[in-house]
C-alpha cells in the first residue's frame, strides 16, 4: 500500500523529517499539498508561532525538530547547504566558523560565517546569526566537503581559512584574535598547500599572515611562504591598512609596517 499523501503542512513537516530532510521550499510545499498560495501562508505562520517551522527567507522553510523548538530553529549547518543552492549562489563555510571546524576555535565563534559571490544581509535564524562575506574568486579557494547531521556543507580548507582571517580581518575579530586562532589552526595546515593558496590572494593578505606566523611561532608554515614571497618580492604594506605608519616598525622579512600591537591570548 503507497504511504498517504500529506494533506497539511504540519503532515508534510512530519513527513520530510521522517526522511531525514529538515528543509523544503515554497514551491514544494504548494506541490506536495495541492494547495493556494494564501492558504499556504497562513499554515506557514500557524507553524512558525507553534516553533516548528523557521524560515532564513521568504520560501524557504526550516523544520525544526522538538530537540531544537527553545532555540527556534537546529543549527545553521543542518540547511545552508540547501538554503545556499536555493539561492542560487556558490558559497563555502568560511572564517571563524571554519577555523572552528577545523578544531582551532578559542571561542565559539558569535556568528556562523559564509563566504559567497554576492553582497547579502546577514539573516537570525533561532539563535544564529548568519552573515556573508563576499568574494568574487571564490572558485579558487581550495575548500573541502564536512558532514553535518543531514548531509554535507562545503568548507574552506585550514589553509585557504588562514588566508581568510587576513582578507577579512574584521569578521576573525582583528589582529590578535586572529593571531591566537592562528596558533591552533597552524597545526592543521600544511606548508605546501599553504604555498599554493597563497597564489591566489592579494599580496598584502600574505605578507601579513606570514607576519603573524612568525609571531606565533609557525615556522614551519613562514618559511616556506617567505621563500616564495622573496621570489616576488612585493611592495611594503602596513600590518593594520587603516592605522596610519607614522613610528611603525618594519619587518624586512615579510616588508611589513608594524603598526599595531598584537597580543594573542594565552
Amino acid at each position: 500500500m503507497a504511504p498517504r499523501q500529506p494533506r497539511r503542512l504540519d503532515e508534510l513537516a512530519d513527513t520530510l523529517q521522517s526522511q531525514g530532510r529538515y528543509v523544503f521550499t515554497r514551491a514544494e510545499a504548494l506541490s506536495a499539498l495541492h494547495t493556494t498560495a494564501e492558504n499556504l501562508k497562513k499554515a506557514v505562520q500557524g507553524l512558525a508561532r507553534k516553533r516548528r517551522l523557521a524560515s532564513p527567507r521568504r520560501g524557504f522553510y526550516v523544520i525544526v525538530p522538538q530537540e531544537y523548538r527553545v532555540a527556534g530553529a537546529p543549527p545553521a549547518a543542518w540547511y545552508i547547504d540547501a538554503f545556499m543552492k536555493s539561492l542560487g549562489a556558490p558559497y563555502y563555510v568560511g572564517v571563524l566558523t571554519a577555523a572552528a571546524l577545523h578544531g582551532a576555535a578559542h571561542q565559539q565563534p558569535q556568528e556562523f560565517q559564509v563566504v559567497t559571490t554576492r553582497k547579502q544581509r546577514p539573516v537570525t535564524v533561532g539563535r544564529d546569526r548568519i552573515r556573508f562575506l563576499k568574494k568574487r574568486n571564490l572558485a579558487h579557494t581550495a575548500l573541502t566537503s564536512v558532514k553535518t547531521p543531514t548531509g554535507t556543507m562545503l568548507v574552506s580548507t585550514p589553509e585557504a581559512t588562514a588566508l581568510d582571517l587576513l582578507r577579512y580581518p574584521d569578521a576573525a575579530g582583528f589582529l590578535s584574535n586572529i593571531a591566537t586562532v592562528l596558533r591552533d589552526l597552524a597545526q592543521q595546515c600544511d606548508p605546501a598547500k599553504l604555498v599554493e593558496a597563497a597564489a591566489d590572494v592579494e599580496l598584502p593578505h600574505v605578507q601579513r599572515l606570514g607576519h603573524l606566523l612568525d609571531r606565533v611561532g609557525a615556522r614551519r608554515l613562514a618559511d616556506p611562504l617567505a621563500h616564495w614571497l622573496a621570489e616576488r618580492p612585493p611592495d611594503w604594506t602596513r600590518l593594520k591598512p587603516a592605522r596610519r605608519s607614522h613610528k611603525a616598525t618594519r619587518d624586512t622579512r615579510w616588508r611589513l609596517l608594524i603598526n599595531a600591537r598584537v597580543e594573542p591570548d594565552v
